[in-house]
């Protein structure tokens, strides 16, 4: 599954460059950063008497990073944008015995379609294409080495978004919504009830490790034909 979606987004963006002498071709670079939404913990209480809570946990969400680059193709006021993003998003959840620190790195490919509403204006939505390098939550056993987080069961995640640009400059804003299902399951955390005077999180089922991210990213065009044209016809240079 995973060889095909790669060879279908190698495909289209091969197109996209075949397209280069009809249409304007774009090349350019992104970065910026993440707010995270999703993850939810509950505590097993197992102890007698009742040390280990059994309160739910919702993950609040911490601002992350990310870098890539993107293709652009123009069809009229229509265009295809193919991404490559390295992310790394951040949450904690608060538990009683003190923060403890949810942390994912990414690698994804967004295929999106979009259209030009006025000027600098563009909308835009599609599919990006998820590869998880780490999901690993702090305290969990192990304590060196945390285990592995499952937060998807299938790779892809839906976005949509808004962008404007300005000259070689752009900002845009667009929403990431994963379309995994929600997995539970139970984890072992390295507590010690000893050590505080309050119920502490010990055994507990990850009810939800999925994360929706909130994505704002500066871009760089770094290549445009449109201007390259320009600038061979006038002899002046339009980046």
């Amino acid at each position: 599954m995973n060889k095909l979606v790669i060879a279908l987004l190698i495909s289209l963006t091969s197109f996209s460059f075949s397209q280069m002498n009809a249409q304007q071709f774009k090349v350019g670079l992104k970065g910026g950063i993440n707010k995270t939404y999703g993850g939810e913990i509950t505590g097993i209480n197992s102890g007698v008497p009742a040390d280990y809570t059994s309160d739910t946990f919702e993950a609040e969400g911490e601002i992350g990073y990310h870098g890539g680059a993107w293709v652009q193709v123009n069809f009229g006021k229509f265009f295809v944008r193919p991404e490559v993003v390295y992310s790394k998003l951040e949450s904690r959840f608060d538990f009683p015995q003190g923060p403890t620190l949810f942390e994912v790195e990414e690698f994804s490919v967004p295929l999106l379609i979009g259209y030009n509403i006025y000027g600098p204006l563009d909308i835009y939505g599609g599919v990006a294409y998820k590869n998880i390098i780490s999901a690993t939550i702090e305290r969990l056993e192990p304590i060196t080495a945390p285990p592995e987080v499952v937060i998807q069961n299938t790779p892809f995640s839906a976005q949509i978004g808004a962008k404007v640009e300005f000259g070689s400059f752009g900002l845009d804003v667009r929403y990431d919504y994963s379309l995994s299902s929600a997995e539970s399951y139970d984890v072992d955390f390295q507590s010690n009830n000893s050590d505080f005077d309050i119920p502490t999180v010990n055994r507990a089922t990850i009810n939800d490790a999925r994360l929706n991210q909130i994505i704002v990213s500066l871009t760089l065009k770094l290549w445009d034909s449109e201007n390259k044209s320009r600038r061979r016809k006038g002899g002046s240079c339009y980046f």
